[in-house]
């Protein structure tokens, strides 16, 4: 949306797209042109700004006196140019690496997870360490994927025009429930959360939230990058965005967005990150055996009809997904040939 102060900024965090899909890159190109842009994010680690996902870079910034010496064992270790995942230098037979995994756990993703999750140490996955990765090069882009960029005009210019259609009608500020009686028969893709889809007959599932603070700032720039992280625990927000330098507008000041996670508060706040634990997930699992039985027409999407944190193009392909699933209930002569 744009601001009181005219500056483009995201209601509920930064979004970047990113992807190596080139189909889903062709779908939304119909409906937007893009500004390329490569993301990248600083964290402040005791004092000093470093480069995530950890690089020889930020191993140069935090550790000095160690860096040349560990950049060497790294590259003689696991290859130049490759990432490795954290967890695998924490459970390293070298010592030194061993340390260095545990440097990085501790000052740059124990902290930020455990305010995004609200999970002890102990309740952190190990599968989640092992998607956190140690990149051995300078490449500081956050993302690798050969298609990042920004739609020009913005998101919400992107869906105006995929919603500019004679026959979709858009109705704001209407509860599913409002209108689901005279729609029943009808196949349909639900995104809302598939626990109060059917009254949480279930139980409800966890989710987290996250509040937003803007601050408009009379300086052209705030941030050497969009991003910078805050692990640190006793700091309550996880991160700054400063939104100028994501969409590219030029502009003489400039908002900067502050994420304070926090739980999911029914009724106050947003549904906006599932949290996946093994009695959730089984929990979700007897919701999506209800949903087959009473109501096979309906297609749960999204992250909160399918209970799981989506990035944009596995959202805009479990869509592309969810489509032809509705088309499957159209008469045979009426499919398209690629459905059958």
């Amino acid at each position: 949306m744009i601001n009181e102060h005219g500056i483009l900024v995201h209601s509920y965090g930064p979004h970047i797209f990113h992807t190596r899909r080139q189909k889903v890159v062709d779908f939304l190109s119909r409906f937007t042109a893009w500004r390329s842009y490569e993301h990248r994010v600083m964290a402040l680690i005791e004092g000093r700004l470093a480069p995530v996902p950890f690089n020889l870079t930020s191993l140069e910034i935090c550790l000095p006196d160690k860096a040349l010496k560990l950049a060497k064992l790294l590259t003689d270790t696991f290859g130049k140019d490759t990432s490795i995942p954290i967890l695998s230098l924490r459970q390293h037979d070298n010592i030194a690496l061993r340390e260095l995994g545990n440097f990085v756990y501790s000052r740059i993703f124990l902290g930020y997870t455990q305010k995004q999750w609200g999970l002890s140490p102990e309740e952190i996955s190990p599968a989640v360490t092992a998607r956190v990765p140690f990149r051995i090069s300078h490449d500081d882009r956050y993302f690798t994927d050969f298609f990042q960029a920004m739609p020009k005009a913005g998101y919400t210019s992107m869906f105006e025009s995929m919603l500019s259609h004679p026959e979709i009608t858009v109705m704001l500020d209407t509860a599913f429930t409002d209108i689901a009686g005279g729609h029943a028969s009808l196949p349909c893709i639900h995104t809302g959360a598939i626990d109060e889809y059917f009254d949480f007959s279930l139980d409800s599932l966890p989710y987290r939230s996250a509040r937003f603070e803007f601050q408009h700032l009379r300086q052209q720039r705030h941030l050497p990058v969009a991003v910078v992280n805050e692990p640190d625990s006793d700091i309550p927000h996880t991160r700054v965005c400063e939104y100028r330098l994501l969409t590219g507008q030029d502009a003489p000041e400039t908002t900067v967005g502050i994420e304070f996670p926090c739980a999911h508060l029914p009724g106050k706040t947003q549904q906006s990150y599932p949290v996946r634990t093994e009695a959730s997930v089984a929990r979700y699992k007897e919701y999506k055996k209800m949903a087959r039985t009473r109501t096979p027409q309906t297609i749960f999407c999204g992250r909160l009809g399918s209970f799981c944190y989506y990035n944009m193009d596995d959202a805009v392909l479990a869509g592309m997904g969810a489509a032809k699933a509705i088309l499957r209930f159209l008469p045979p002569r009426n499919r398209p040939p690629d459905l059958g």
